[in-house]
Parts: C-alpha cells; structure tokens; sequence
C-alpha cells in the first residue's frame, strides 16, 4: 500500500552555521509534519537518517533528501544553488515549498 505524505509551509531559508564559507543553504520542515513523516517512514531512511523527497517551490522542483536535524527537532530540507538563482532567493527569504516523500 502506498502511502502519500506531501507537506506545504512557509520557511524561512537559513545557511549552515557549519558550512557558511560553502552557502548550504536550507529550510527547516514544521516540526508536526517531520514528526508525521518519521512515522509514516516507519523507520526506513538512508544515511545520516535521510529520506528521499520530491520538492518544489515556485516554479522549480527537484529531488533530493531531508535530514533529520536534532537541536530543530524537525526535517530540514536543502535548497541548492540552482534552485535559489532560479527563484531570486536569498538566505532570510520566507518562502512556500513542498515536499512529497519518496520510497515510502
């Protein structure tokens, strides 16, 4: 049985503290809805505990992966390069984005 999680919010984008010399630039999942995908995920995920999605804001989309992050308690998602210069985006932007998990 295939289950459909696909999640809309608004975000803020944020660089990496860890890797602002390299502009890894993300947004951060609501925490209800990171906790509904680890539940439907039951358990699956690849490494570092990443799940496969399907994203999209604007008129871009891509696949990529979210990644679990601790001290948020939520999913975050990355938003590359591409994406942010097709969309005219920049860290501190609140933005609109999708998400459908993958592989479920």
């Amino acid at each position: 049985m295939l289950l459909l999680v696909r999640v809309e919010f608004e975000s803020e984008l944020w660089i990496w503290d860890a890797r602002r010399d390299d502009s890894w630039t993300f947004v951060s999942l609501p925490v209800a809805a990171s906790e509904e995908i680890r539940e439907r995920a039951g358990g699956l995920s690849r490494g570092f505990g990443s799940l496969r999605v399907r994203a999209g804001l604007g008129g871009s989309s891509w696949t990529t992966s979210v990644f679990p992050d601790s001290g948020r308690g939520a999913y975050v998602l990355p938003v590359k390069k591409a994406i942010r210069k097709a969309e005219s985006l920049t860290a501190g932007d609140v933005i609109t984005v999708t998400v459908e998990l993958l592989d479920i």
